[in-house]
């Protein structure tokens, strides 16, 4: 037996175990436990199991049309041929795979005890801190995961995966090590604005103003700017998150970014994301630009006081100053900055700026401690916001912060669960569209 036979005996049996390995790929839908309040939304499981769906009957068209080409193939074709097109399919194959590994790591932490329920509020809670009124886009559909480390990270919806295909849903990571606690919120609604600021095209219309204003520039300013162009992307998920939160997305971040001074002070013009201390700084000039009020500058100086400059070698502090000398420009050019896809409104007219004061955020919050279930009336977010400002203020501790969050967060997925319309519908205000499912089994939360 010459061996282009031998050659299409074992591919054609290597190309039968593809498809009986893809046979035992099954929905989740039909292989995950989890309670039903831990459950991603259906648009999401339901676009996720389309997805794959779809990819592996395009795997398994190609995997028979392989076997179909080996049958018909004249026995002329070498062994060589034969192996690079198997080669081929045994690649989509692989990347198939990986796609099924990727939903099955979100997936299959639903069915962890408590952490899937969790896990389900904080898909209410990125949904909530996505939405604007005035639709000025279509927001997909977004689902929360745990990862060890101590950064967030998303992948956006519609973008391409590594196996083809626009990803159906936007995945979230969250550190495992924030969840549940102080900060939470900061990191996830972070990796949010990333998402919205594909959606209305903030990087590429900011990135194009910095330009305009570094061609302009000279000597450290313009080093300055040329940094800013570099770490726009990330700028923009600050300022998403702290228009969202209010001060809790600052304290949230100093949580994340508290780490040895050598890497707090570390300029890295090729990592997207400023250097730690003036990312601090900046979000503190933000919150101030947006939300006016002293607790910025002692924020900004308890971090000064925490990381001081003594150490720093000279052309350090050279860079620091020039950084910070740029903030007013810079801080103006974001928050009145009016892209087209908005509509000629600048980011500030559109974000909840005017219910998440310092005053309305507090008052709020006495309101909540005199009745423990009006938090519950809260949008997801501006509960959030509400927590950060009290915990800012000395006024809730951070043990009664995390039991908070904890009941937030399963009520939250309950009420998703038991009135998904309602909550889908809930208005940016914090007032339900339709009024909340109350659940007696469900204790309200005790905030203080």
């Amino acid at each position: 037996m010459d061996i282009s036979t031998v050659a299409r005996g074992a591919l054609h049996q290597e190309a039968r175990a593809l498809l009986t390995r893809l046979a035992r790929i099954r929905p989740f839908s039909l292989q995950e436990t989890m309670v039903t309040a831990a459950a991603p939304s259906p648009a999401a499981q339901l676009a996720i199991e389309r997805f794959l769906i779809e990819h592996r009957y395009q795997l398994r068209r190609e995997v028979l049309a392989y076997l179909d080409w080996l049958d018909r193939a004249p026995p002329t074709i070498t062994a060589a041929e034969m192996q690079r097109r198997f080669t081929i399919v045994r690649l989509r194959f692989n990347d198939v795979t990986s796609q099924v590994d990727m939903f099955s790591e979100v997936i299959t932490q639903r069915s962890e005890h408590d952490t899937g329920v969790w896990l389900a509020g904080l898909d209410v809670l990125a949904a909530d801190a996505l939405r604007i009124p005035g639709g000025y886009f279509d927001p997909p559909e977004l689902v929360c995961y745990l990862a060890r480390g101590p950064g967030a990270a998303i992948r956006r919806a519609r973008t391409r995966l590594p196996g083809g295909g626009a990803s159906p849903v936007a995945i979230v990571r969250v550190p495992r090590e924030r969840m549940v606690g102080h900060g939470i919120a900061s990191s996830l609604v972070h990796e949010v604005g990333h998402q919205a600021a594909a959606l209305l095209g903030l990087v590429e219309s900011l990135r194009e103003r910095v330009r305009g204003v570094l061609a302009g520039a000279a000597g450290t300013a313009r080093a300055a700017w040329g940094a800013w162009e570099r770490w726009i992307s990330e700028i923009i998920a600050d300022l998403w998150s702290v228009a969202t939160l209010g001060i809790g997305s600052t304290l949230g971040l100093i949580g994340v970014v508290s780490l040895p001074a050598w890497f707090v002070f570390r300029a890295n013009f090729d990592d997207p994301h400023p250097m730690p201390w003036i990312r601090v700084k900046l979000s503190c000039a933000l919150g101030d630009a947006l939300y006016p009020g002293p607790e910025w500058a002692r924020l900004a100086a308890l971090w000064e006081a925490l990381y001081p400059q003594d150490e720093l070698v000279p052309e350090q502090r050279t860079t620091l100053a020039a950084l910070e000398a740029t903030f007013p420009e810079l801080v103006t050019l974001l928050v009145e900055h009016r892209p087209t896809t908005l509509r000629g409104r600048s980011i500030r007219e559109v974000m909840p700026i005017g219910e998440r004061t310092p005053e309305r955020l507090g008052a709020i919050w006495h309101a909540c401690r005199r009745a423990h279930g009006r938090i519950l009336e809260l949008a997801p977010s501006l509960a959030f916001a509400v927590l950060g400002q009290a915990r800012a203020r000395g006024e809730l501790s951070a043990e009664a912060e995390a039991r908070t969050v904890e009941r937030l967060l399963t009520y939250w997925a309950m009420r998703s669960t038991l009135d998904p319309e309602g909550e889908r519908l809930r208005s940016a205000s914090g007032r339900p569209a339709a009024g909340p499912v109350r659940t007696p089994a469900l204790a309200a939360p005790q905030p203080a």
